[in-house]
């Protein structure tokens, strides 16, 4: 025979069923939505880890077409790691390679757009100035000199500013303009360090070869910014 409850014990069932009747139901659905953040999160990592691991496997076969000099796979791999795995790292440096190749392979207009899909789309904003920085050379080589100024006219982090700098001198002194050239080399010789040394000695002597003195050009860079 069951055991009738006695009053007390009868009195907290009834504060049980009260406070779950008042909260259960977001009770429920807190621990719902936790489980669920929780197992999303395990889902993302592994995902991630996955995608990680696919695009590996791509860039790796792009590296055996582009050693193999084979240009036709190399875009086909490109093609693929860009639609599939556009967002990693993997694809960025991917198409950096591609781009090389392609351009020691007389495909300019492939390679350039190769470049120009990393500055607009790779994850790491590293990665994109390095991008820049190669297009703008492309596009110097060409002699289209205002679309150079213009991809080099896009924010860089800081390490690649005075890079950046350097290159628009280079392009203005093509163009024939000399004071603004100078201007530029003077903020790249400002801004390149100690530990860039051999490259700030190459900035001095394009300054030196446009009769200024690096110190003061660098000084006169540095109070007109």
């Amino acid at each position: 025979m069951a055991k009738h409850l006695d009053l007390e014990e009868q009195e907290q069932l009834d504060q049980l069923r009260h406070y779950w009747n008042t909260w259960g139901n977001l009770i429920t659905w807190v621990l719902i939505v936790a489980l669920g953040a929780y197992a999303a999160w395990n889902g993302w990592n592994y995902w991630q880890r996955r995608q990680g691991a696919l695009a590996s496997a791509m860039y790796s076969e792009l590296e055996r077409s582009a050693d193999a000099g084979d240009v036709a796979h190399l875009e086909r791999v490109l093609g693929d790691i860009k639609d599939r795995f556009g967002g990693t790292a993997y694809a960025a440096q991917g198409a950096l390679l591609a781009a090389k190749v392609l351009d020691e392979k007389g495909k300019a207009p492939e390679a350039r757009a190769a470049l120009a899909w990393v500055a607009d789309k790779a994850p790491d904003d590293g990665l994109q100035a390095v991008a820049r920085l190669r297009l703008a050379s492309l596009q110097t080589g060409e002699k289209a000199y205002d679309e150079a100024l213009k991809t080099l006219s896009a924010s860089f982090p800081a390490a690649f500013v005075p890079l950046a700098a350097d290159r628009r001198g280079d392009v203005l002194l093509l163009q024939g303009k000399r004071t603004e050239a100078a201007a530029e080399f003077g903020k790249a010789y400002q801004g390149l360090g100690a530990d860039r040394g051999d490259y700030r000695r190459l900035v001095a002597i394009k300054l030196n070869a446009l009769g200024i003195d690096p110190e003061a050009g660098a000084a006169t860079a540095g109070a007109a910014s």
